[in-house]
């Protein structure tokens, strides 16, 4: 039985990382070469101490090795890997010490800016230490002197990979092996956070002289089509602000362009870092006290403070010309300036559903009606 299947979050399973499998996956071919034992289930130790016990899919004899698969469960995460057969090849070399390999499936490094150096395969370095640290245990408790090579595998990763960031990150052919606790915790806020942060540290290492931080795909087709950047310099932030513009003060570029749709601009613009609904609320009353300081009409008033959405009482302004958009791009301006360096331009636009830019702010004009 293994603890974590079960372990919840609120009424939430959790799962276990690619990195979990292919260390699980790597001990199973490993134990049946040195000890001839075709296991049906392998126990290892995660980073953090926890022993967890996974069921084998499939284990088989290779010329010279041993191939063995393990279906990746991600509990109640909405994880693209769930389900997946992760799977690793091992065979024994005379070389002391671990050569780890990309298999189908797995992709390869190929710009700098990631922990990985380009043209290593896309095996982060927690899951290489699990791997290593599980076959050093093995090679010593068996009298084995010699070393592994472990090529690991999922089936139909580069087209899973086509879900994730890993392209755009230089990742090409493939998935990346994951997991630094070895636990997935489902909507994990950290998760993103950490891809944020690896999007900021590529565009950098890459030299890019400006990112954009979009809420999404609608933002960042816009700003795409108005700035003319690469997908290199497209940073996806989510409702996740302030993670966004926190990295970029530690880690600061020339300038930065924040994009977001109308609603999560005005939540931000108010002070709120996370524009996630379970977070934080548009304020309708305030969007109407900044259309009235506009010199909006009692009626237009009336009606953004009875909208049934921020996209209705935008339209109503973009109907009467009231520049509500512009207004709350120059307060997010206002919020974003000053949680970056004063070396990094910046510049916010705000973008309607239909992805076009209905407010844009740079500092030039600051609050003038």
């Amino acid at each position: 039985m293994r603890p974590e299947t079960c372990e919840t979050t609120g009424r939430l399973r959790t799962g276990l990382t690619t990195g979990v499998c292919a260390t699980v996956a790597a001990v199973a071919g490993a134990r049946w070469l040195l000890e001839g034992r075709r296991l049906e289930t392998v126990e290892v130790t995660l980073p953090r101490g926890q022993v967890v016990r996974l069921a084998l899919n499939d284990l088989e004899p290779t010329p010279g090795g041993a191939v063995a698969g393990v279906i990746k469960d991600a509990g109640d995460d909405p994880d693209a890997t769930h389900g997946a057969r992760v799977w690793v090849e091992v065979t024994l070399c005379g070389a002391p010490g671990v050569v780890f390999m990309a298999g189908a499936g797995v992709g390869t490094v190929t710009r700098p800016g990631l922990v990985l150096a380009p043209g290593e395969p896309a095996i982060n370095p927690v899951p290489r230490r699990m791997m290593q640290g599980h076959l050093e245990a093995l090679a010593e408790a068996t009298g084995y002197s010699g070393g592994f090579r472990v090529t690991v595998g999922v089936d139909g990763g580069e087209r899973i990979a086509e879900r994730t960031m890993n392209a755009r990150l230089g990742i090409l052919g493939g998935l990346s092996i994951l997991g630094t606790t070895g636990i997935v915790r489902p909507f994990s806020c950290a998760a993103y956070i950490a891809s944020i942060h690896q999007a900021i540290d590529v565009a950098r290492a890459n030299d890019c002289p400006c990112v954009a931080c979009c809420t999404g795909g609608t933002s960042e087709a816009a700003v795409r089509e108005r700035y003319g950047l690469d997908d290199i310099a497209l940073i996806e932030m989510g409702d996740l602000f302030g993670a966004a513009l926190k990295y970029l003060r530690r880690h600061p570029l020339p300038a930065v362009v924040l994009a977001a749709g109308f609603g999560k601009l005005s939540k931000f613009a108010a002070g709120h870092l996370d524009a996630h609904s379970r977070k934080s609320r548009i304020d309708l009353d305030a969007l109407a006290g900044e259309a009235a300081d506009l010199g909006a009409s009692p009626d237009l008033l009336a009606r953004i403070r009875a909208a049934n959405t921020s996209a209705q009482a935008l339209a109503d302004c973009l109907e009467q010309g009231v520049a509500l958009a512009d207004r709350i791009s120059a307060r997010a301006w206002q919020r974003a300036r000053g949680m970056l360096p004063e070396t990094t331009a910046l510049e916010v636009c705000a973008v309607d559903r239909a992805g076009r830019i209905v407010g844009f702010a740079d500092g030039a004009r600051g609050l003038a009606p």
